[in-house]
């Protein structure tokens, strides 16, 4: 019996013995790596490599530098094809009516990005579709110019710009921005004497809300579009009442502007 159970001990742990002796060899093949195809040459990426290359192109002064270019880049291209011709002359001159109109507020809002002045391309409105749709294009125009500039600031420029607003007068105009930002620009676009693209990129700095901003933008910039329009549409008769009224709103708001800000200069040095 014990020469049984020997036997039979001895040939049961016979092939575990075996499979024992045979893990280390199966445990060490499956640790070796795949085999590398010849020619190919293994690069070592730093843990974290990927994150930091992220966190570096999203900087506040990398998509700041972004901004920068991209604005760069569309003035050249205003001042080398000039595309405010192209609006001027009836561009697209396959389309009419209220299709060219809308392609007219699109192209409007893009080149005036590029810093390409409103008033020009208001009277081309004008002489292109007369007073009620040269307006309505026009203003929808600068409505969507407004928004795409105020858009790439905010999303490329503030974060950058926020810390750099130390002295008096810029820190009230960011104030007065932030806390009254309908009526704030409801003054700026009303009484021209800003800049239409340095409201728009001081704006998207400021803490003012997207619908403040194009709300007033589209209020306080129609009595001085629709004179522009005007004028441009009655330019061949520069004696009309029609032309002569339109160009008394361009002027009187304008020098009630300059008389505003002459007041409140010695208000925002005070602040």
């Amino acid at each position: 019996m014990l020469d049984a159970s020997t036997r039979s001990g001895g040939t049961a742990t016979a092939p575990s013995r075996a499979a024992s002796e045979a893990s280390p060899q199966a445990t060490t093949t499956s640790k070796l790596p795949a085999a590398v195809p010849s020619g190919t040459v293994a690069v070592a990426v730093p843990p974290g490599f990927t994150a930091r290359c992220a966190r570096v192109l999203l900087s506040p002064w990398s998509r700041f530098s972004l901004l920068v270019a991209l604005l760069v880049g569309a003035a050249t291209a205003m001042l080398l094809f000039e595309p405010q011709r192209l609006l001027a002359h009836g561009w697209p001159p396959q389309l009419s009516g209220v299709a060219a109109a809308v392609m007219f507020a699109v192209a409007y809002g893009l080149i005036t990005v590029a810093f390409v002045p409103r008033p020009l391309l208001n009277l081309a409105a004008g002489a292109l579709f007369g007073s009620q749709l040269g307006t309505a294009a026009a203003v929808a125009g600068t409505v969507l110019g407004a928004g795409l500039a105020f858009g790439l600031g905010r999303v490329l420029g503030q974060d950058a710009l926020r810390p750099l607003l130390r002295g008096k007068v810029l820190r009230t105009v960011d104030r007065q921005f932030s806390r009254h930002g309908f009526r704030s620009m409801l003054a700026v676009r009303l009484f021209p004497g800003v800049p239409f693209w340095a409201a728009n990129y001081c704006a998207a700095v400021s803490r003012m809300g997207w619908l403040p901003f194009l709300l007033a933008t589209a209020l306080g910039a129609l009595p001085n579009t629709a004179a522009y329009v005007v004028a441009g549409a009655r330019a061949s008769t520069p004696t009309s009442p029609a032309f002569l009224i339109a160009m008394a709103f361009i002027a009187v708001p304008g020098l009630a502007g300059v008389v505003m800000a002459w007041r409140k200069r010695h208000h925002l040095r005070d602040r």
